[in-house]
């Protein structure tokens, strides 16, 4: 199923006060089923006090949230949830196969099959005690049971954070396939390239206000890339003059630099004319989307 419908989470004027510290300031968001909703923000936006308001490991100020069109807080609920925290603690003393099996019975049961498979793919050793383990490995555990028991709904606190690159890529795999499956994904990232491959939707919050909710699709369509085009011989940055999308142009010898708005067809067509030994790009990923939206909050 893709992205719509009913949703799978929903906060309607979330709060959490800690003393005088808010938080979380009166969030509103809807996480709809099918789809990959990415929580962005630096450390203390309020996004892992929002996550465990969802879960009921707190209880909020004012407002409400539900999951699973229940309470979070309710055992036959958590059953359909797979939850990777940021920190993920466990006894140092036991086995990751023990705490699988401790954890497949709170569930009443997984795919003993799927549960090998995804060992396998993890590259995990799960005779070793977790206090052996290096901070990538605990991950892994965690990225296991929390896919483990396929649930309806996933919710990540930076899961990929302590993996290696090639075992980034191999999350994401996972991830994807278990979307294609139904899944509905809560992700919580720093990671914000990864974010940008695989959500839907992005929510921004910033001193545990929403600053920002909207598709991926139309964040590319806002930002700016700047694009430096080397040539062979001076050129004049009047060729892009008119060009669609050229918000900004420059040029200095065989230098010329652009800013450009959205889609970039246009732009590759109107340098199509010009002998162009190299182009470099910066910008116009989520990464600097999301920096220019904080310095223009600042200012």
């Amino acid at each position: 199923m893709g992205p719509g419908g009913a949703a799978v989470v929903k906060t309607r004027d979330l709060t959490k006060h800690f003393g005088p510290l808010v938080a979380v300031d009166g969030v509103d968001l809807e996480v709809r089923r099918g789809e990959v909703f990415g929580f962005l923000g630096p450390n203390g936006a309020g996004k892992t006090t929002t996550i465990r308001l969802l879960l009921d490991f707190l209880r909020p100020t004012r407002g409400s949230a539900t999951v699973l069109g229940g309470s979070g807080a309710d055992p036959a609920m958590r059953r359909r949830i797979g939850y990777l925290p940021a920190d993920l603690h466990r006894d140092p003393r036991y086995r990751a196969d023990e705490l699988f099996s401790f954890l497949a019975s709170l569930r009443g049961g997984v795919d003993p099959g799927f549960l090998r498979a995804l060992v396998q793919r993890f590259d995990l050793d799960p005779a070793r005690p977790v206090g052996e383990l290096s901070t990538g490995n605990r991950r892994k555990i965690g990225i296991v049971q929390a896919f483990d028991p396929r649930p309806e709904l996933l919710i990540l606190d930076e899961p990929s954070s302590g993996l290696d690159p090639l075992l980034q890529h191999e999350f994401l795999l996972l991830l994807r396939e278990a979307v294609a499956e139904g899944t509905t994904v809560l992700l919580s990232s720093h990671v914000l390239p990864e974010v940008e491959r695989v959500a839907d939707r992005v929510a921004i919050l910033r001193r545990g206000s929403l600053v920002t909710l909207t598709d991926v699709a139309e964040l590319r369509r806002r930002t700016r890339q700047r694009i430096d085009l080397l040539v062979s011989g001076d050129v004049d940055a009047e060729v892009f003059a008119g060009v669609p999308g050229v918000v900004e142009r420059r040029s200095s010898g065989n230098l010329v630099q652009l800013v450009v708005e959205g889609s970039m067809d246009a732009v590759v067509k109107a340098a199509a004319g010009l002998h162009v030994a190299r182009i470099t790009t910066s910008g116009g990923d989520l990464e600097q989307l999301f920096l220019d939206h904080y310095r223009q909050d600042d200012r």
